[in-house]
């Protein structure tokens, strides 16, 4: 039999609710509510420049005002292509209040892919960096812009035909015309995902949601977050689901600070630890590789940060351990998608954590494992299926594409796309998405099983695993390998060291030893790029 919901949240304890209730509000009146109680309280650090709820509210009313002596109305779209710095939360929730929907950009996409979202969401305002203005500026007449407006953080770029930031807040009236939004039906935010088949989509993520998720998240860390008090170290880009979630609007349900940072270096981000202090560091495993494998990381105070929720890409379990012993930081590896606003499941502090597991799940957040040909028969413990998710934190669906919509959003569960199982418990693990699993001769290989094996090796940093074709076996296992700064292994030595690990169909039919492995804005590792440089020739 598989689980109840009772049995789901059996780890919980009695003061952490199972049934969260989400208040009925908008993200501008959460932000509201905080400065109410944390005005003088630092909202945000940006390399050394402070600012107090009271200037942060004062400043997003201002973008409100702005945009409505624009024009602006109710469900119009701003882009935000930013990286991270205080003029994106600015933007942001100016955008909200003045009761419009933030479009979320990568500033890594190229014009064609920025075109298309521009297109799709129909947005005529555009926050962008200064650096990034000419994409736009080059496809701004295939598009119905009307408004750009640059952020310059450096002096001398030439941003012609866009209105700088600061000239756009001083258009403001100091007037807002309230938006009169309805939290559980209004959308606050389009989350473009991937795009890695067929055309990109945006996930319609409601103001509900979005609350609820934060709720969700201070409901389940409640013996960790300390309100008013934590300092979130925010270098996970806010333009991904992750970070807008567990960075930004985490931080403001709960009163606290962000230190902002544009990019993840290594040496930058050990300099602000050590200026900044910071308690709660959310990241990717790539980030705890680097801060790992720093011969003086230490030196940098890193012992201030208490607690790390690692998300967007599996935690090897190995990693996990080694970064705790050098760091005494606890790592709570969760889950979650950009249909689910983000976070569904997470390891828990109140109970055991189980590595390799993403936990249990959210407060309000039910789950289960279907058969992955159906999707309508609920398995039990242990096995494998499709991970299917329901709770408050669901999004609408996607803009403008019911039909995708009516596959991935059914009869209230969102079906993920992830391959995983349950235990007795109710933990969760994820072992691939679907489209991941590697098929060579009729056996099914999860890619996350090679790399866990892989992560064990003394002389291996990195590691990712793909399927490439095989004329015999249809597809076969290729390895890419990053290497330690100093170590030495070949590939004998790495097919020799998974003989011992791992039944032999899995081990890797080839192996590529490289400087770096590509990486998205996150730090997430790209094992779509590998797999296509891949398939033209294995041996490659």
């Amino acid at each position: 039999m598989a689980l109840n919901k009772s049995e789901w949240f059996a780890s919980y304890p009695e003061h952490i609710h199972h049934d969260v209730e989400i208040p009925d509000i908008s993200l501008p009146q959460m932000l509201q509510r905080t400065t109410e109680t944390y005005g003088d309280r630092e909202a945000v650090s940006f390399f050394g420049r402070k600012m107090s709820y009271k200037e942060l509210l004062g400043l997003v009313q201002g973008f409100a005002s702005a945009l409505q002596s624009d024009g602006f109305q109710k469900g119009d779209r701003v882009a935000i292509m930013l990286p991270n710095c205080p003029q994106y939360v600015i933007s942001y929730y100016g955008t909200l209040t003045a009761g419009g929907i933030v479009t979320q950009v990568n500033p890594m996409l190229v014009e064609r892919e920025l075109e298309y979202i521009l297109n799709d969401s129909g947005a005529e305002t555009i926050v962008v960096y200064d650096a990034l203005y000419p994409r736009v500026k080059a496809i701004k007449e295939n598009t119905g812009l009307k408004t750009i407006i640059a952020v310059s953080l450096k002096p001398g770029i030439d941003t012609e035909g866009a209105m700088p930031f600061d000239a756009f807040l001083s258009t403001q009236t100091g007037q807002i015309r309230p938006a009169e939004i309805v939290p559980e039906h209004d959308v606050a935010v389009l989350q473009y995902t991937g795009g890695t088949t067929g055309r990109s989509k945006g996930a319609m993520l409601t103001h509900r949601n979005l609350v609820a998720n934060v709720v969700q998240s201070l409901e389940f860390f409640k013996n960790d977050v300390r309100l008013g008090q934590e300092r979130c170290l925010t270098v996970i880009p806010l333009f991904h689901v992750f970070g807008m979630t567990s960075c930004m609007n985490l931080t403001i349900l709960g009163g606290n600070s962000m230190i902002l940072l544009p990019r993840f270096e290594i040496e930058e981000v050990l300099n602000v630890i050590k200026q900044e202090s910071p308690t709660i560091f959310p990241g990717v495993p790539t980030m705890y590789v680097a801060i790992t494998n720093h011969p003086g990381a230490e030196a940098y105070g890193i012992d201030s940060i208490r607690i790390c929720n690692s998300g967007s890409a599996p935690m090897p379990v190995e990693l996990l351990r080694e970064f705790e012993r050098k760091t005494g930081a606890k790592i709570l590896e969760g889950y979650g998608l950009s249909e689910a606003a983000p976070t569904t499941h997470c390891n828990p502090s109140f109970a055991d954590r189980k590595p390799g597991t993403v936990g249990l799940g959210f407060p309000a957040t039910a789950y289960k494992i279907v058969d992955v040909g159906t999707g309508e028969n609920e398995l039990p413990p242990g096995q494998l299926g499709e991970v299917i998710v329901a709770g408050p934190q669901i999004m609408k669906g996607y803009w403008n594409m019911p039909e995708e919509t009516a596959a991935a959003v059914r009869e209230g569960w969102l079906y993920t796309g992830d391959i995983g199982s349950m235990d007795e418990e109710g933990y969760l693990s994820i072992v691939d998405r679907k489209k991941d699993m590697i098929i060579a001769g009729g056996y099914n290989i999860y890619p996350r099983d090679i790399e866990e094996v892989l992560y064990e090796h003394p002389a291996v940093q990195e590691a990712v695993v793909v399927g490439v074709p095989d004329a015999y076996r249809g597809e076969t296992v290729k390895a890419f390998i990053v290497l330690k700064d100093g170590a030495a292994a070949s590939e004998d030595d790495i097919t020799a060291f998974c003989r011992k690990q791992m039944s032999a169909y899995k081990v890797p039919s080839y192996i590529e030893f490289r400087q770096e492995l590509p990486k998205t804005s996150v730090g997430k590792i790209l094992r779509r790029a590998l797999r296509e440089e891949g398939s033209g020739n294995p041996a490659s």
